[in-house]
């Protein structure tokens, strides 16, 4: 089918991922549904116009921006023959085309527009105007009220919906995550960056990471911020009061009778249980028996701080209307929990506040960070750096910093970096400020653009306290001459360091010159970071070779084992990232352990070697390069694997392999090699024992003796095997038992001989699985089942129990999830049952909607706090 009377082809040969793409391109689209990732250079917009004309139905675009949106018509018009009429094409959604460019602002006001019915009213607006597909451009812009227009869009039967994006949201909450892939669907397919450099479409690349402590300021902060919740927890467990008014509750006092209430929320009562248990009050068996549990099964988990938020939430925010009784008691807890900051808009958050998150995250250290990367970079790229440092603020409170009193600029923003650097001895690279309100200049920048822009009147005002430099004042209407002009002069190497906010210099701007990229944003989610950050990693014309070093800046939580906040969002942003490993032998991956960071990021941390480290290899840009090259060579596609950290306090080289018995076998040989020691010492000491009573007696003492010296190691053996050799073998078997239920349901878009279930496990204990043979959408499909059955049990429809008594009795999971993709019929529940039993092991299939099964839910989420699969698995990217 032909969109317009005459076919538009495109002007140019195809690239070959672009090539390798568009051949899939009709398998995908079967379904109505596309949703392709193509990172920053893969021209993605182009790959946009040729799914929508091969479709070739009525089209509305949806971009974010206007500016974006007509790139779309540009495009189209620049690369495609023969050129379009106007009249088939359109850039208002009020007035649609054959095929109309818009944005998502557009759609809205347009929905808003119609007023009372205003749903239905948008539905047959474009019933009306017979739009069939809508492409949908960097969906993860949507704001809040965006979401519902769309979604009555999505519910027109027959409209095909092609989702496009560099970046999909992974670390926005699970309810925008979620949304998100609802409206566009599982991703069917991606531009892998390897073949991109391959192409020579990006330059070889590396993510790094400079790490920084908090001033002594921040750490007393923090210090305190810990010890007072410490100490508020200790008042709470002392609480008689409290107490009290916990026993006094109808969910307590009358549990037999408050099932439905009990099982809507098992948490909050699992949470007064553990807080009551943890101040020594003896808990009835009848209530642990509601839960599931027989009283010798339970194992009470201490009182965190995640059961004592759960608990204060409930009591203090969700559930506080019905206590009005009790105030006398509540409210002082709360009045304590708001003065530490633990309690602030209706959330208890005992991890950390959002204060305590930005105050690392605007941790004044970071401004040393910076100056440490550009000075380093400088000294080795000397005039060739093109440094660009993007912030989330102004801050124009610091323009009148004089002198070098450096503690006073205590906030990163882009004066305060400027400010840094200028007060730095011997720093000369020249620096430029540029953001839409201020723009600073060396005097011989200044100079070189007044050349550039000889027909502006630019008024122009010394800086007081650094020499040589201006601010530059700019009329509104000549504002985007001046960001091309400066840009030329960054480009040209008349600025090496340009320093700017992510508003301006984020999304839409380009400068192929940028080999160095300081991320000092924490404001926004890693869509923006990996917007910004594709900047620097496309190729530049007029530099050959050119390489990208992309930093990420954290200020490490020293009252923490993992680093703190800062990494946590750094972990959620590498997720997007797919890059090459930085020591060993090169592989290409997503996610930070590529970087092959230390395991504990606490105080005990030598942050100044690892900088160093970091350092080093940043400037060690031709090997790089041929890490790229070598990890390239090694494979031809992007596989998406789940991947089962080891996170095990006992080295895993001490434990040895997953993957077979050396585990068991090394405890066994400690056993053995006890006993055979241990055994002529036994024989000598009681050897009198064995003249006088016998050698039935001496047997049985025997035995006893090596029952309480070895028997727990001998125990130990048997937990490591099914703890650590089990493990791996197991989950092989369960991904074999999903592979075959998706093919007996037909839900496998590849050839069913061409797929192979591929088990890997490296030297540090990490296993991956993954499906060879499948495109990229089975690939997602089959992960992602298997993820969400050895994942922590949320709300199942159906489980598996296992009926293996030893295993239960040593403590092993015997629950696991039927995937919702096979739970929303019995008979595609029980289907998979018997693909589980002939696979994996004899288990029964039970139902949680009824008061039987969700006890066994509920005993499945909290009767082991530590399950066979308790390292938290994840999704990943690998290039095979």
């Amino acid at each position: 089918m032909s969109l317009f009377n005459t076919p538009l082809t495109f002007k140019f040969p195809w690239r070959d991922y672009q090539g390798k793409f568009l051949d899939g391109f009709q398998e995908h689209i079967t379904d109505n549904h596309l949703h392709v990732i193509a990172p920053p250079g893969s021209g993605k917009t182009i790959l946009g116009l040729e799914m929508l004309l091969r479709i070739g139905k009525p089209t509305l675009v949806l971009a974010p921006t206007l500016t974006i949106r007509n790139q779309w018509r540009d495009r189209l018009v620049d690369f495609f023959e023969p050129a379009p009429a106007n009249d088939v094409l359109s850039l208002s959604i009020k007035d649609p085309a054959l095929l109309t460019f818009s944005s998502y602002q557009s759609l809205f006001a347009l929905h808003r527009s119609f007023g009372e019915n205003a749903n239905e009213q948008l539905v047959q607006f474009i019933k009306k105007h017979n739009i069939e597909t809508l492409v949908l451009d960097e969906a993860h812009h949507l704001k809040n009220e965006w979401w519902n227009c769309l979604f009555q869009l999505k519910g027109i039967e027959g409209l095909t919906i092609v989702s496009l994006t560099a970046t999909p949201p992974y670390d926005s909450s699970a309810l925008e995550i979620n949304r998100y892939f609802e409206l566009c669907g599982p991703i069917d397919d991606e531009i892998a960056v390897p073949d991109l450099i391959k192409n020579e479409d990006l330059c070889p690349h590396q993510d790094f990471i400079y790490f920084s402590r908090p001033d002594d300021a921040q750490i007393k902060y923090i210090v305190s911020y810990r010890e007072q919740i410490i100490d508020f927890t200790n008042d709470l467990l002392e609480n008689d009061t409290f107490q009290s008014f916990l026993m006094s509750l109808e969910i307590y006092q009358n549990s037999e009778t408050s099932l439905e209430h009990i099982y809507e929320n098992p948490s909050f009562f699992s949470s007064i249980l553990i807080y009551l248990r943890a101040t020594g009050h003896e808990i009835e068996p009848a209530k642990l028996n509601i839960l599931g549990f027989k009283t010798k099964d339970v194992d009470f988990p201490s009182f965190t701080y995640e059961w004592s938020q759960c608990l204060l939430q409930e009591v203090l925010v969700n559930e506080r209307d019905n206590f009005v009784a009790h105030e006398s008691i509540l409210m002082p807890i709360e009045k304590a929990l708001r003065t530490i900051g633990v309690l602030e808009r209706k959330k208890v958050d005992f991890i950390g506040n959002q204060d305590l998150y930005r105050n690392l995250a605007n941790s004044p250290s970071k401004l040393k960070s910076i100056y440490e990367i550009l000075k380093d970079t400088s000294k080795y790229l000397k005039t060739e750096t093109r440094a660009v440092v993007l912030t989330d603020y102004i801050r124009k409170e610091f323009l009148d910093f004089k002198g070098k009193e450096l503690s006073k600029l205590n906030k990163l923003g882009v004066v305060s970096i400027f400010h840094f650097l200028m007060a730095q001895d011997g720093f000369d690279t020249q620096v430029g400020v540029l953001t839409g309100s201020l723009i600073i200049l060396h005097r011989t920048a200044l100079e070189e653009l007044r050349s550039v822009m000889p027909e502006s009147n630019l008024r122009t005002e010394a800086l007081d306290f650094v020499k040589d430099y201006y601010f530059i004042n700019v009329p509104e209407s000549g504002k985007n001459k001046i960001v091309a002009a400066v840009t030329k002069l960054f480009e040209n190497g008349t600025i090496n360091i340009l320093i700017g906010t992510k508003a301006l210099l984020g999304e839409g701007w380009d400068a192929p010159s940028i080999n160095t990229l300081v991320l000092a944003s924490y404001v926004g989610s890693f869509v923006s970071s990996n917007q910004m950050r594709g900047r620097a990693i496309r190729v530049d014309a007029d530099v050959e070779n050119k390489t990208g070093a992309i930093w990420h800046l954290a200020c490490l939580d020293p009252t923490t084992e993992d680093g703190g906040k800062d990494m946590e969002k750094l972990k959620q942003r590498f997720q997007a990232f797919n890059g090459v490993s930085l020591n060993d032998e090169p592989y290409i991956e997503n996610g930070l352990a590529r970087l092959g960071l230390p395991e504990k990021l606490n105080a005990d941390l030598d942050i100044d070697a690892l900088n160093t480290g970091m350092l080093q290899e940043a400037q060690n840009r031709s090997v790089l390069k041929n890490r790229w090259d070598t990890a390239i060579a090694s494979g031809n596609v992007l596989i998406r694997a789940l991947k089962v950290p080891y996170e095990k306090e006992v080295p895993f080289r001490k434990t040895k392999r997953l993957a077979g018995l050396n585990a068991v076998k090394y405890l066994s040989v400690q056993v053995i090699t006890g006993i055979t020691l241990f055994l002529p010492e036994f024989m000598l000491k009681n050897f009198g024992a064995l003249l006088n009573k016998g050698w039935l007696s001496f047997v049985y003492l025997l035995g006893s003796a090596i029952m309480v010296g070895f028997g727990p190691k001998t125990l130990k053996a048997l937990k490591v095997y099914f703890l650590f050799g089990n493990q791996f073998k197991k989950t092989k078997k369960i991904a074999t038992a999903v592979l075959a239920q998706l093919k007996s349901k037909n839900l496998l878009t590849t050839k069913s001989d061409a797929l192979r279930i591929i088990s890997e496990q490296n030297v540090n204990g990490t296993f991956m699985i993954y499906l060879e043979g499948a495109n990229q959408h089975d690939c997602n499909l089959f992960v992602s089942l298997l993820d969400e059955i050895i994942a922590p049990i949320e709300n199942p429809r159906y489980l598996l129990v296992g009926q293996s008594w030893i295993k239960r009795k040593l403590g092993f999971r015997s629950y696991y999830v039927v995937p919702t993709q096979f739970a929303r019929r019995k008979e595609d529940a029980v289907q998979f049952k018997k693909h589980w039993n002939t696979h994996v092991d004899g288990s029964k299939i039970l139902f949680t909607r009824n008061l039987e099964g969700r006890k066994h839910l509920l005993k499945a989420r909290f009767a082991h706090m530590r399950y066979q699969f308790e390292e938290v698995s994840e999704k990943t990217v690998i290039w095979k």
